[in-house]
């Protein structure tokens, strides 16, 4: 990293933010702040609760979660570089915007493969109930997380090296709230021609691949459910995803419409869908799987019972 860095005469990035209005900077640092606070406290809930309810000891909820405390990480790794930035500073290191940019794309894409993971729970459970149990076994799950979590981390490195070797000589401005891939490499003064056949070919794998996943997942299902005769039957399976594809479609739709465009297109219009998927996707997912969850609410229940007493 540091023979890159001096081979650059940029030291540190400016990061423009949301907006450059100063009126504009309060009311957005108390939004984000309560919108991090949210997120934090609510995946928080749903970790205590499913690690302290013996009926929520099931693979559904074993990948929950770790997806809850993914959610965690990844709003942590984005916040409160922005709460700054709206306050005051408003300058990140040249490493500290790899270090957020490594760690954004590892963890964001994480979580795109713990929804995959959790699609392939739900298809176990429904398509094949019978082997559920010996299929999902612990050391399944545990191999499944661990395969989540570390191809994700290879991809960032990946882009990250490939970044750190570009050459950043004219502006240091990004217009943005964070360190992307896309306005980084709209900054280099040198060919950003390996940078971007990687992420076309190795990016869009590691993206594409778990939302196939997740179809494929769901096209069985849905074949399995319309098989059962009874309307009650088909609604009961159907509530056991609904959760799960209320997120799926939050999650994908707001990355898709990010990345999968060509670099020359990127602009600051592309901000808010980048807040849907970094921030608001986070901060909505406890409740979207609280409110639709039985046996979730039950035990957030239990959890706040014995918080009282």
């Amino acid at each position: 990293m540091e023979k890159a860095n001096q081979a650059s005469s940029v030291s540190e990035f400016i990061l423009l933010g949301l907006s450059s209005q100063p009126e504009d900077q309060k009311p957005l640092f108390i939004l984000f702040l309560t919108m991090y606070l949210i997120t934090i406290i609510g995946n928080l809930l749903i970790i205590l609760a499913i690690h302290s309810d013996p009926q929520l000891q099931t693979p559904m909820y074993f990948f929950l979660s770790f997806l809850s405390f993914t959610d965690i990480c990844f709003t942590t790794t984005v916040v409160p570089r922005m709460l700054m930035s709206f306050l005051s500073k408003k300058t990140i290191s040249y490493a500290g915007c790899l270090t957020q940019m490594y760690f954004i794309y590892a963890l964001g894409n994480t979580d795109s493969c713990l929804l995959a993971v959790m699609a392939f729970d739900r298809y176990v459970a429904l398509c094949d109930p019978f082997h559920y149990v010996t299929t999902m076994n612990r050391r399944c799950c545990v191999l499944l997380v661990a395969f989540s979590c570390s191809l994700p981390h290879f991809h960032s490195l990946v882009h990250t090296l490939l970044l750190n070797g570009l050459t950043f000589c004219d502006s240091n401005v990004i217009h943005h709230f964070l360190c992307d891939l896309s306005p980084l490499m709209k900054l280099s003064c040198s060919s950003t021609f390996v940078n971007e056949v990687v992420i076309i070919s190795e990016g869009s794998v590691v993206l594409v691949t778990p939302f196939l996943c997740i179809t494929l997942s769901y096209v069985r299902i849905l074949i399995a459910v319309l098989k059962i005769p009874s309307a009650a039957g088909k609604r009961k399976a159907f509530s056991t995803c609904g959760s799960h594809l209320t997120v799926v479609t939050l999650f994908y739709g707001s990355i898709f419409y990010v990345y999968l465009q060509p670099l020359s297109t990127y602009s600051a219009r592309d901000h808010i869908a980048t807040t849907v998927y970094r921030v608001l996707s986070s901060m909505l997912n406890p409740f979207i799987y609280s409110l639709r969850n039985k046996d979730l609410k039950q035990g957030l229940r239990k959890l706040m019972g014995r918080r009282k007493s």
